[in-house]
């Protein structure tokens, strides 16, 4: 009889594409599992009429699957890294996480149209982290934008924004990126500073060493050393739901570099490199900086 391992995910296209690059690297390493995917609805899939932070931030797309896993219902989920909240609930952790993909933001324009941004520019993003670096570089005027990927899309290409901002990971996972249809302008995570996470698929999973050992030969360990470190940077400052910040990781051999944006009345940006296994110290250092 073969073992079963129940996942759970979110039903939108971008979410059962992450979740089947996760199933299938359980079938190969584990050839004898029954790999099973149980499709699930948030409440940050039905309300999209609101801004995340009015009512309950990240935790909107994931205590559902926390309550499931924590009741046997599933036994892990699949989440974009970003999306995660800061503190997971008593009996569960992250069990794996992918190799980093692009972790860019992309400014998207309908074809033929100025891709040059403005001050009458409208773009669309429910990210304040966004929100916040856009209006800085480019002056525009941003609009509150919610929604899958296709249907972020389908707004732009409907007129009701002239540009939008998504994330080249989940474009690239849709193969999306390059469509005839659009125009992509890549910003750069130096000057444009990521989401904590993004870019990372993360398995989140009752913490049981035989689920543990289910992820061990996929899991990326460098990408894991990033997300550990930039959800300590998200942790340092007790960022909510409401607070716009971004930490973006690089790791040449043993060596790490953190960039962080903040927003105090104004916007902060802090930069610093240590020893690998110095990364946690690090964020202490830099968040420390920006507090002072």
């Amino acid at each position: 009889m073969k073992n079963i391992i129940r996942i759970g995910t979110r039903k939108s296209r971008l979410a059962l594409a992450q979740t089947e690059i996760v199933a299938n690297a359980l079938k190969l390493n584990h050839p004898n599992l029954d790999v099973q995917l149980i499709p699930m609805s948030t409440i940050g899939d039905q309300i999209l009429d609101k801004p995340l932070e009015s009512f309950g931030g990240k935790g909107a797309f994931v205590s559902e699957f926390e309550e499931a896993m924590l009741s046997g219902k599933i036994d892990v989920a699949v989440h974009s890294a970003k999306d995660m909240p800061i503190l997971l609930p008593a009996g569960l952790s992250i069990l794996g996480v992918s190799k980093r993909e692009d972790v860019r933001d992309v400014i998207i324009t309908r074809k033929g149209s100025k891709s040059q941004l403005t001050e009458s520019t409208i773009v669309g993003t429910s990210s304040l982290r966004r929100q916040l670096q856009i209006k800085e570089q480019y002056g525009v005027e941003v609009k509150n934008l919610r929604g899958n990927v296709n249907t972020r899309l389908a707004k732009l290409q409907a007129g009701e924004y002239d540009a939008i901002i998504l994330a080249a990971a989940g474009l690239k996972r849709l193969d999306i990126m390059g469509a005839d249809e659009y125009q992509f302008n890549y910003l750069e995570p130096d000057v444009f500073i990521p989401a904590a996470g993004q870019g990372i698929i993360a398995v989140e999973g009752r913490d049981e060493p035989k689920l543990r050992e289910l992820f061990s030969k996929w899991n990326h360990t460098e990408s894991g050393y990033s997300l550990e470190t930039e959800r300590e940077v998200l942790k340092l400052v007790n960022a909510g739901c409401n607070e716009p910040i971004g930490a973006y990781t690089t790791i040449k051999e043993d060596t790490i570099n953190l960039s962080i944006l903040y927003w105090d009345n104004k916007i902060l940006r802090v930069q610093g490199t240590a020893k690998l296994q110095d990364r946690l110290e690090l964020a202490k250092e830099l968040v420390n900086r920006l507090k002072a």
